[in-house]
């Protein structure tokens, strides 16, 4: 199979996934989801992942994020790489699902490290190994320890990135320091990616290559601009611009991801309702107006 020239640089968002009806049967809203990426694909990104944290990915069957794939690969065409999420605390499971994207024809899997059951170092070693040998795919490694409890370490990034198809890590502690040891220490070809929104323009002034982002759902062409400016080496105006954006971008969070990003995208047009599935729920209200706010002072109501 013909695929793209690969490149996972710059911004990437990973995609939320858009619900309609009630209770425990919301299903999901394909006419939303195209209205998104093509929302993306116009304001400048360079990718975008399918299954992600961000999409209540421990909500979805497997058969729903088939759809979801081939409904974002249908609208992107061959536009921008399509990373799909394949993580699980299972090494088996994990492996089946890898190899279940690549037969779907996804440029790349995004790899959690595996949660709840809190693995030693050596396991996550030996997890990321057998995961890579079971397909052909191009992996990213993703830290994310505020959500997994369980923390790559220096040593183990280090290893891994020595494995055939492990090509990058989504690194999304926000520790700076840490980014810092590693971007030292990877060959120059590994690709370090933040997954921190708030740190993005310290991550590309260390020397990182880019983001797989929640923030560049809404501001998609704020992202991109920061990126050029970065890449550019204008980093004065790129942290003024991003200065203006800092209380929206903190608000994204002011609940557990991704609910304020689901009201930020229904308030914008974007989505057709707010709706999450259990456990997750609908926005707190009190979040309601200082989002409205920054909304309408960036002009993006």
């Amino acid at each position: 199979m013909n695929r793209i020239q690969i490149n996972f640089k710059g911004v990437t968002s990973a995609l939320p996934t858009p619900f309609v009806g009630q209770g425990l049967n919301k299903k999901i809203d394909f006419e939303s989801l195209t209205r998104l990426v093509e929302f993306q694909l116009k304001n400048g990104i360079n990718g975008l992942v399918v299954n992600g944290t961000t999409a209540e990915s421990p909500t979805l069957l497997w058969s729903e994020v088939e759809e979801i794939y081939r409904c974002v690969r249908n609208i992107a065409g061959q536009q921008v790489p399509i990373i799909l999420g394949t993580g699980s605390n299972s090494t088996a499971h994990t492996m089946e699902t890898t190899q279940r994207a690549e037969a779907l024809g996804a440029d790349a899997a995004l790899v959690v490290v595996p949660y709840y059951n809190k693995p030693p170092q050596r396991g996550l070693e030996q997890h990321f190994t057998e995961v890579a040998r079971s397909t052909r795919l191009p992996l990213i490694l993703y830290n994310v320890p505020s959500r997994t409890i369980t923390s790559m370490d220096l040593d183990t990034i280090l290893t891994l990135s020595t494995v055939k198809n492990i090509f990058a890590i989504k690194e999304a502690s926000g520790d700076l320091l840490f980014d810092q040891k590693l971007k030292a220490q990877l060959a120059p070809e590994f690709t370090l990616l933040t997954g921190d929104d708030l740190s993005y323009l310290p991550f590309l002034k260390l020397g990182g290559s880019g983001i797989i982002s929640v923030m560049s759902n809404a501001i998609t062409a704020a992202c991109a601009k920061w990126t050029k400016l970065a890449q550019a080496e204008k980093w004065r105006e790129a942290e003024e611009d991003f200065e203006k954006h800092t209380e929206l971008i903190s608000l994204m969070y002011a609940e557990a991801n991704p609910i304020p990003l689901k009201w930020m995208l229904y308030k914008m047009g974007l989505f057709k309702s707010p709706e999450m599935r259990l456990p997750l729920t609908c926005l707190n209200s009190k979040f309601y107006e200082p989002i409205t706010i920054e909304l309408k002072k960036l002009e993006l109501i």
